[in-house]
């Protein structure tokens, strides 16, 4: 638990520094000054004798440097202008094409980050270099690597367009979301917890019915996304206190200020709990991958379903983000075991959490899409494709909800494909689906029977699979879902 925790921080803190245009341009800045206080030094030690400058170091007088000076700082800071205007247009584009919560990707981008700080620090160096030149001292070190840099910025400049111009491409925006979602997957299950080494005290159902029945309500110090979870303190406090404190949110949930957001048994010890929750909880205006894995799916599903608005009408971005959601899916379905009690170093449970479940992310990236395409042959069929894909490295137990998605994507083919040849190519993927999962279920261990399991696989192809139950919350505080 510990490892996963620090991980999960240390990603939150690097994501936090890396989404913004200041910090990179000012550490290039810094290292132009140091880089300046070296040349200087040369310069001054080659104007007193003590060294000889090579000869490929530019010569000549001190009018002829502040010209030369003057001339790279008034066209860098131009070309830093035009690069900052092509940002704000990229910006202003993938805003509107994109969506407002896809500014994020474009700000964090390192190539963008790194040529404003080139330029920016080649300014800077440049005019710490013209205001060096006195009336008979002349930085000829300072002056060569002026141009030298200058001539780097040429470079920066065509990669920068280049660069600009294959990141707006609309699939790579996708690719590149997908590449953060799949690597905040593997950040949720590379660490393995230990928790489970060691358990003691009473179990996780009788501490939900103490929480029910005498815990006391704590509310949310400040409004905003739920960004980060500190776990491991959360599990320190309740040891100190000898508490359990079970929180009804989750990393990317909203909370508002003096809303409930946790539960605390014993009651008495709520106040003291109550004054540190702040520290452990990080609340903002935006949600971040960092322990909210749902965030990346609900990006490719913003973009697929304005692809699949009538404004827009592009069915191949659509198809795009399917393929990519299948892919984060497949890893989802075989590693995404998450845990909702965490122990202190006694074994005992200390934090029950409201982590995202298997069955929510699945519904999450497919119901809205499939609700947008309504009369869409195409967008069906690849649903199903990806379900059938997902389906096939599933474990048997997980299969329902991919049933219960296909069921409902087949409800909607029969109700509004209208050119029956195209209505007959979704019921065939929908039918390989259901013989997939009937091939499966002849190798997997038995399970329970009752009127459910009875119903026969012809009536499912017909009718549907039965929609997913709705989920019940306990007495007490909300515990919402989703």
């Amino acid at each position: 638990m510990g490892l996963r925790n620090l991980a999960a921080e240390s990603e939150w803190r690097d994501e936090k520094l890396r989404t913004n245009l200041w910090l990179i341009p000012a550490a290039e800045s810094v290292a132009a000054v140091l880089l300046f206080a070296f040349t200087l030094s040369v310069d001054q030690a080659a104007f007193h004798g003590e060294i000889t400058l090579p000869s490929w170091v530019i010569s000549g007088s001190p009018d002829a440097a502040r010209q030369i000076l003057s001339a790279l700082a008034a066209a860098i800071i131009t070309v830093v202008g035009v690069v900052f205007s092509i940002m704000i247009v990229t910006l202003t584009l993938a805003s509107t094409q994109f969506g407002p919560r896809m500014l994020r990707t474009f700000i964090r981008d390192r190539g963008t980050q790194l040529t404003l700080g080139t330029f920016v620090a080649t300014f800077f160096y440049a005019m710490l270099a013209l205001i060096s030149i006195g009336g008979t001292f002349v930085p000829h070190l300072s002056v060569t690597v002026a141009l030298v840099l200058t001539a780097i910025d040429l470079g920066v400049l065509i990669y920068f367009i280049h660069h600009t111009a294959t990141s707006i491409q609309l699939p790579e925006v996708i690719a590149g979301i997908a590449r953060d979602l799949a690597r905040a997957i593997d950040a949720e299950t590379a660490a393995p917890s230990r928790q489970d080494m060691l358990a003691n005290g009473p179990s996780l159902d009788i501490l939900q019915a103490r929480l029910d029945r005498a815990g006391r309500v704590v509310t949310a110090p400040a409004s905003g996304y739920l960004r980060l979870v500190r776990h491991a303190t959360l599990v320190e406090i309740a040891a100190e206190c000898d508490a359990v404190i079970r929180l009804h949110y989750r990393p990317g949930h909203f909370l508002t200020h003096g809303h409930p957001m946790a539960t605390v048994w014993p009651p008495e010890v709520a106040d003291k709990i109550d004054r540190r929750l702040e520290r452990v909880h990080i609340t903002g205006p935006l949600r971040t991958l960092s322990q909210d894995i749902a965030f990346g799916i609900d990006q490719l599903v913003e973009i697929a379903i304005r692809a699949l608005s009538p404004a827009v009408n592009d069915t191949f971005t659509a198809l795009t983000c399917i393929d990519w959601l299948g892919d984060g899916l497949c890893k989802i379905a075989v590693e995404w075991h998450p845990s909702s009690s965490h122990r202190d170093g006694n074994g005992q449970i200390r934090l029950i959490t409201a982590p995202v479940s298997y069955e929510r992310l699945v519904q999450r990236s497919f119901e809205k899409i499939r609700q947008a395409a309504s009369g869409m042959p195409a967008v069906l069929i690849r649903q199903l494709d990806m379900l059938h894909k997902i389906m096939a490295v599933a474990p048997a137990s997980r299969s329902q909800v991919l049933l219960d998605q296909a069921a409902m994507i087949q409800r909607l083919n029969v109700r509004t494909v209208k050119e029956e040849t195209d209505q007959a190519d979704v019921t065939a993927r929908y039918e390989a689906l259901l013989a997939l999962h009937a091939q499966t279920a002849q190798t997997a261990p038995p399970r329970p029977t009752g009127p459910v399991a009875s119903s026969s696989l012809a009536a499912t192809c017909r009718l549907g699979c039965r929609p997913p139950p709705r989920r019940e919350v306990g007495p007490g505080a909300p515990r919402p879902v989703g």
